[in-house]
């Protein structure tokens, strides 16, 4: 194995064991709430709000119709995410998205009201709120739109920026920012993928740090990644580090030429930037992921108490005790804790666990241990882990501390897969990486299943792990 060229951009390292990151030198708290707050998208919750509050006695509606549509139009445009903070405050350009979500809202009522039995002519009082609150809002949006162009202009309300990339394409956009400001991004550095290229008369600072520390010392909210010759990795880093210090990470394309407008994309006049999306431990549904997992983790836990018990006695009466095996593990951020199993192996006068990476073939696996590392029933005990907080059910599995530096050298990104929990089953495992298989191939699928982290996700991955417990075959 050779070792990986060192990155154009300094990672954030691992904390030191048994270390917060949150402590860790160079490592900056996020961003205040307040100066995460986008002042247009403040502005059209307002509208909206407003518009319906106007709307209820314009109909003569009720307080149940009223919260039917409300809720309605809440559900329906939050999930076409009309309140979004965006760049191109173009009306016209998000007239069909506003529309659309108007509309779905306007089909839930309905089918309401078709379940409800309602059987009067005529439009009920809720669809008529939601047909009063669209012509309403539509009518009050461009106004917003406008006075949020004239204070980003005028007032100079935008967000301060690091552009990092290639010097031909980081500079026009630069460049491209400084001219219209109405889009609300303030350039204040510039990080060269490629130093050695003279990046032309560029009049933002020339940024020679790591990047985490300009970001610190620049107060930058937004960092621009401009396709480069580089490592796709570096620009992986940066990304990685700038979501660390609450950066938002706006991303060109390296065929931007032929990119569609679409769902995440934006626009910086002719340039398309996809917006991506933040670390998943900080959105409100990885707080609903965790109080479901650690309930359910107390809830088998103590129903498969007499298995664990079974377990734990089969064990000692073939190989004694202790029947509990621990060992240290590395967790979220590199934070280390003790992982929890049922003994498989039987113990050996010198501990090797810090050289052997598997038991695959030991002589020291008896029948017992077989079947319990066949059927996963020593893993039962780490549902305490999830309990305390140590891990979760589904995520990265967590490897022995030698192991993460050794792989963390040799294996592209497979530090990145700490950003978070570790858990009993995940994305790799479900797809047959158990066991003496490919590190490269578990590291990718795991950023993988980072960067698109959703409850349904995490239902699928449930799923395809009970199915490869009973039929034990790769899916």
């Amino acid at each position: 194995m050779t070792e990986l060229k060192a990155p154009v951009f300094a990672r954030l390292p691992l904390p030191r064991r048994g270390r917060p990151a949150s402590r860790l030198p160079g490592v900056a708290p996020s961003r205040p709430l307040l100066s995460r707050v986008n002042a247009v998208a403040v502005l059209l919750v307002a509208v909206d709000l407003g518009a319906l509050l106007v709307a209820v006695p314009v109909v003569g509606a009720g307080v149940l119709d009223a919260v039917v549509a409300g809720l309605a139009l809440w559900g329906a445009r939050t999930a076409a995410r009309v309140h979004r903070r965006r760049l191109w405050l173009s009306w016209l350009q998000d007239l069909p998205r506003s529309t659309v979500a108007s509309g779905a809202a306007f089909a839930l009522v309905t089918g309401l009201d078709l379940v409800t039995g309602h059987r009067e002519p005529g439009p009920s009082a809720a669809q008529s709120l939601v047909l009063v609150f669209a012509v309403l809002s539509e009518c009050a949006r461009p106004w917003v739109f406008a006075f949020g162009r004239w204070g980003r202009r005028r007032l100079r309300r935008g967000d301060r920026a690091i552009v990092v990339g290639a010097p031909d394409c980081g500079g026009e956009l630069i460049s491209t920012m400084l001219r219209h400001p109405e889009f609300g991004l303030v350039p204040v550095g510039f990080a060269p993928s490629e130093p050695e290229v003279h990046p032309g008369d560029i009049p933002v600072e020339r940024i020679a740090e790591d990047l985490p520390e300009a970001i610190t010392r620049l107060r930058a909210g937004t960092v621009v990644l401009a396709h480069s010759r580089d490592s796709d990795s570096s620009a992986v880093e940066a990304a990685i580090a700038a979501h660390r210090l609450g950066c938002v990470i706006l991303v060109l394309p390296r065929l931007f030429p032929l990119q569609p407008d679409g769902t995440g994309t934006d626009r910086l006049r002719s340039y398309p930037l996809t917006w991506l999306a933040g670390p998943p431990t900080r959105r409100p549904s990885w707080r609903v992921k965790r109080a479901v997992e650690a309930t359910l983790a107390a809830l088998a836990l103590t129903a498969l108490a007499p298995i664990i018990a079974l377990c734990g006695l089969a064990v000692a009466i073939e190989s004694g005790f202790p029947v509990v095996f621990r060992q240290t593990r590395v967790g979220v951020d590199g934070r280390t804790f003790v992982l929890y199993k049922i003994r498989s192996v039987r113990p050996a006068s010198v501990d090797d666990s810090a050289t052997c990476w598997s038991v695959a073939g030991d002589r020291r696996v008896g029948p017992i241990g077989r079947l319990l590392r066949r059927t996963s029933l020593d893993e039962l005990p780490q549902l305490w882990n999830v309990v305390r907080g140590d891990m979760a059910l589904i995520g990265p599995r967590p490897e022995r501390p030698v192991f993460v530096d050794e792989f963390s050298t040799v294996h592209d990104l497979y530090w990145a897969r700490h950003r978070v929990p570790t858990g009993l089953t995940g994305l790799a495992q479900v797809h047959g990486l158990r066991g003496d298989t490919s590190i490269a191939e578990r590291a990718r699928y795991d950023n993988y299943y980072i960067a698109n982290w959703s409850l349904w996700l995490d239902l699928k991955i449930a799923v395809l792990t009970v199915g490869e417990l009973l039929c034990r075959r790769q899916r």
